[in-house]
């Protein structure tokens, strides 16, 4: 399964402030403060555990036109008051709900400030300018969720002062109350944000039975099953058994249903016998075959004993498969060198034994 892990959508802010009468105010200074002004929601899925910055202009937050006396345009470069991440960190720490139960959250400032153009008419058109990136501080990784890209723009008389701060501010609430909207709609169903991973065995099969058999206790090996051609070595009979698996996976309510299908199975073709058709040699290649169930079974307990990290649970499940493989090519060569391929009855009944006890605490075998 593969995730969308760069989700980016576009919106716009447009907000005209025609400025002259009105009593706004534009700072004289290059410092710009914060006001303090809650934020209009309470978290229930994240808080912002850090904000960082990418931006390619770290030095300012506006550059704007000004009238010098002489009527001549200047640009004034102004920047927030330590810095643009002090000050929001600042600003969201004092104005924003903080639980630090819920999901960890990193901002990154992509692009943040104010430019201004001057019009034909004499007019001043500015633009705030936001690019923020919304990422998940995960157990292993930093995982990038969402892009909010939008902004603010205005048009004022060459004259007239325009309220920076209070654009400033807008604009990071207004990127806020996008990102909280998105992530309650998301919170349930996206993989990124699941909470945790349980997972859902069954047994793999077939129907009708083709070339495959795969494990079945009600389905145990017959003579009829070996039809590859006799190879030419001491064995009386071979039987392949491999181990695999299928998955699928959705989330709900928060969690990653990862559903395994175990494929324990041996290929009809790859089975060939040239000596007697006896049941003991049937049952020695029997327990070949039940062996390599063993081994999914304890695959499949060792997973469960696991706590799955929901941002890497396909490494723990393919690390444990390959030691489950190991498990049972470990346990194969062990029942052939214990049992001399079938020849010592007497260790062979203590394997028979020893596996039917294994299978009847997995549920296998009644």
């Amino acid at each position: 399964m593969s995730f969308n892990r760069g989700i980016v959508l576009m919106f716009s802010i447009v907000s005209i402030l025609l400025c002259g009468a009105s009593g706004i105010k534009q700072k004289t200074d290059s410092t710009i403060v914060l006001r303090d002004e809650k934020i209009n929601f309470t978290p229930k899925e994240f808080y912002i555990a850090d904000v960082a910055d990418e931006r390619k202009d770290r030095n300012s937050v506006a550059s704007l036109l000004v009238l010098n006396p002489d009527h001549s345009v200047a640009t004034q470069k102004m920047d927030l008051k330590d810095g643009a991440v002090a000050s929001i960190r600042q600003f969201l720490a004092r104005n924003l709900h903080r639980d630090a139960s819920l999901r960890p959250v990193m901002i990154t400032l992509k692009e943040f400030k104010i430019t201004e153009t001057k019009l034909p008419n004499g007019q001043v058109s500015g633009r705030l300018g936001i690019i923020f990136a919304f990422s998940l501080q995960a157990s292993y990784r930093t995982i990038h969720l969402v892009d909010y890209t939008g902004g603010i723009r205005y048009v004022r008389q060459a004259n007239s002062a325009v309220d920076i701060e209070a654009i400033l501010r807008q604009g990071i609430e207004g990127t806020l109350d996008f990102f909280n909207t998105w992530i309650n709609s998301n919170s349930q169903t996206n993989a990124l944000l699941a909470k945790t991973v349980k997972l859902r065995f069954t047994d793999y099969t077939e129907t009708p039975e083709g070339d495959t058999i795969y494990y079945s206790s009600k389905r145990p090996l017959t003579w009829d099953d070996f039809k590859d051609r006799p190879r030419d070595n001491h064995f009386e009979a071979e039987v392949i058994p491999v181990m695999g698996y299928t998955e699928q996976n959705q989330v709900a309510n928060g969690i990653i249903y990862v559903d395994m299908a175990i494929k324990v199975s041996v290929a009809k073709s790859d089975c060939w016998v040239k000596g007697e058709k006896d049941d003991y040699v049937l049952n020695h290649e029997q327990r070949h075959f039940d062996i390599e169930k063993i081994a999914a079974e304890r695959y499949k307990k060792k997973l469960l004993s696991i706590k799955l990290p929901t941002d890497n649970f396909y490494g723990p499940i393919n690390v444990e498969y390959l030691e489950a493989l190991r498990d049972a090519t470990r346990m194969q060569k062990l029942y052939d060198a214990e049992t001399r391929h079938g020849e010592d009855r007497v260790a062979q009944a203590k394997w028979n034994e020893e596996i039917d006890k294994e299978l009847k605490e997995f549920g296998v075998k009644k």
